[in-house]
């Protein structure tokens, strides 16, 4: 078995969006630059492109990459102290998530470290991702939560997860964030997903379908 089967879900979690933040940063950054022949934060909402962003719009995206790279600068440098590790190096921001991705396994260790990661990361992606003026698609999916037995299992294909999105749902692990936090909404990760189909009364091939392009039913601002 893989060491990736084998790991936590909030390793698997803090893998994806670190993945994401690498791959959406440079977009970011390109917006900076804007080119007349290129479209991007300058297209308006009827598909008539303007020559690049607008002021307020150049300062929000300023801002952005700004407190991303102090972000990513700042949690590479929590992990290392924590983890007893020397200082770090120097480094582009993609370099340095890549360098946290190589310390998620010893990072695992430590709960509390995992989630700290976990949500400064997965914060970082959604705050990129909004300005660069994407949207989260979600999919709703058939059948009932396994843990609560409402109709509230939805799929998020950027995420690679499934979430129950009823704020009462609780799942009988105390150590789960769904406790610890209200607003924390139960998820499943890739790994979990042949057990949620047994016990949600699904199709295994729904959820991959889902989380594989399926129909949009909604699209949330991150």
């Amino acid at each position: 078995m893989s060491n990736d089967a084998l790991a936590h879900p909030d390793r698997i979690r803090a893998s994806h969006w670190i993945t994401v933040l690498r791959r959406q940063f440079p977009e970011l950054q390109a917006e900076l630059a804007p080119s007349p022949h290129r479209p991007g934060l300058g297209r308006q909402r009827g598909g008539a492109d303007r020559r690049g962003p607008s002021e307020p719009l150049r300062l929000r995206v300023s801002d952005t990459v700004r407190d991303i790279t102090d972000g990513v600068v700042e949690l590479e440098e929590a992990v290392h102290d924590r983890l007893g590790l020397p200082p770090t190096g120097r480094g582009t921001v993609e370099v340095r998530l890549a360098r946290l991705a190589g310390l998620l396994e010893r990072v695992e260790a430590d709960p509390s470290l995992m989630r700290h990661l976990l949500d400064e990361v997965s914060g970082m992606a959604r705050r990129c991702s909004g300005t660069l003026g994407d949207a989260e698609p979600v999919v709703r999916l058939r059948g009932r939560c396994p843990l609560c037995a409402s109709v509230s299992l939805r799929a998020f294909p950027l995420r690679r997860a499934v979430l129950c999105i009823n704020p009462g749902c609780r799942c009988p692990h105390t150590a789960c964030g769904c406790h610890a936090d209200r607003a924390h909404r139960h998820s499943w990760p890739e790994g979990e997903w042949t057990e949620l189909a047994a016990g949600g009364a699904l199709v295994l091939e729904e959820i991959t379908a889902a989380l594989n392009g399926g129909c949009t039913v909604v699209a949330v601002s991150r």
